[in-house]
């Protein structure tokens, strides 16, 4: 395992956390409260690029299930060349956020790896618990290699990337494709991803780690609406949490990224010494004095770098 603490410096970071703990701490994430989560997420992140494009597209859905809107950001012009491609799924606790809201990520991944990048607008609980979300996820993976001649992709070069939620959702969807055996992922990036119901259940952690957006409780609801039962129970469903799955070998290599006071903190490096052991090439990167997700905040420095960590581990990857 590589193991990379980028030496930054978090003190851009404190001006925000004022106004940020007055977000976590204005009360419990309830199913009440949901629809005021679901409505004010998007005002914290940047707004969308002029550029590359992007279009909506609806893509057949798995087992029956409907049919699954994506979103398509295109950087343009191929000359004729195949391009690496990304499925990307966003994050929002299971609960909440959108492909659309995440348009600032996935614009500049297009646009720095000149790639094609999906965006999935999967089913979000406590409406759809698990595998609802799962089932849309691997439909669009499954029609991305099975329309990569229209859309020029080289089916070899496809990655799978998301943040938080999206990152748990990430960590699933591999290990379906790999027991698929018919969709070859290039390589996973988990961008402090959420990948474990017994973090702040049955496993508590310090006070500092998580203090900011998102904390204990909010972990416990948000896993408890996937799961459809209380988080950190004795048992989970088979594939519902990537940190009690047995199997990680041949999955694809992995990038993990995670700030020190990330309530994720833990469970990213533990699932990154896991993959290490099962033979899976793993990078962490840890960014000292973080909290959840910090590199939305675009001007800062130390968002900067993180994000430019993620961008050149994904262009070698996919070269």
């Amino acid at each position: 395992m590589n193991l990379d603490v980028l030496p930054l410096d978090a003190g851009e970071l404190r001006p925000l956390v004022p106004q940020l703990l007055a977000v976590t701490e204005a009360g419990p994430l309830t199913r009440e409260a949901l629809a005021t989560m679901r409505a004010t997420v998007p005002a914290f992140l940047p707004r969308p690029a002029a550029t590359p494009p992007w279009r909506w597209r609806a893509v057949p859905g798995s087992d029956g299930a409907p049919d699954v809107r994506v979103i398509v950001v295109d950087p343009g012009v191929t000359n004729g060349a195949l391009r690496p491609a990304i499925l990307h799924l966003h994050g929002g606790g299971f609960v909440a956020g959108s492909a659309e809201a995440s348009l600032w990520r996935t614009q500049e991944l297009a646009r720095e790896l000149d790639c094609l990048v999906v965006s999935v607008e999967y089913r979000l609980a406590p409406e759809t618990p698990y595998p609802g979300a799962l089932q849309d996820s691997y439909a669009a993976l499954n029609w991305l290699f099975r329309s990569a001649d229209e859309l020029a992709v080289d089916r070899d070069r496809i990655a799978v990337v998301g943040e938080s939620a999206g990152g748990g959702h990430v960590a699933s969807l591999v290990v379906a494709a790999r027991d698929s055996g018919d969709l070859p992922v290039r390589y996973q990036a988990l961008i402090y991803p959420m990948l474990d119901d017994r973090t702040g259940s049955t496993v508590r952690k310090p006070a500092h780690m998580g203090a900011v957006l998102w904390n204990e409780q909010r972990n416990r609801f948000g896993w408890s609406c996937l799961l459809g039962h209380p988080a950190g129970s004795i048992e989970a469903a088979a594939g519902a949490v990537p940190a009690r799955m047995l199997d990680l070998s041949g999955l694809p290599p992995t990038w993990i990224g995670v700030g020190s006071i990330d309530l994720f903190l833990d469970e990213d490096i533990e699932y990154a010494r896991r993959l290490a052991d099962a033979g899976v090439p793993v990078r962490l990167t840890v960014v000292p004095g973080a909290f959840h997700v910090f590199d939305a905040f675009g001007q800062l420095q130390i968002a900067q770098h993180f994000r430019a960590d993620l961008i050149a581990s994904l262009r070698e990857a996919l070269r």
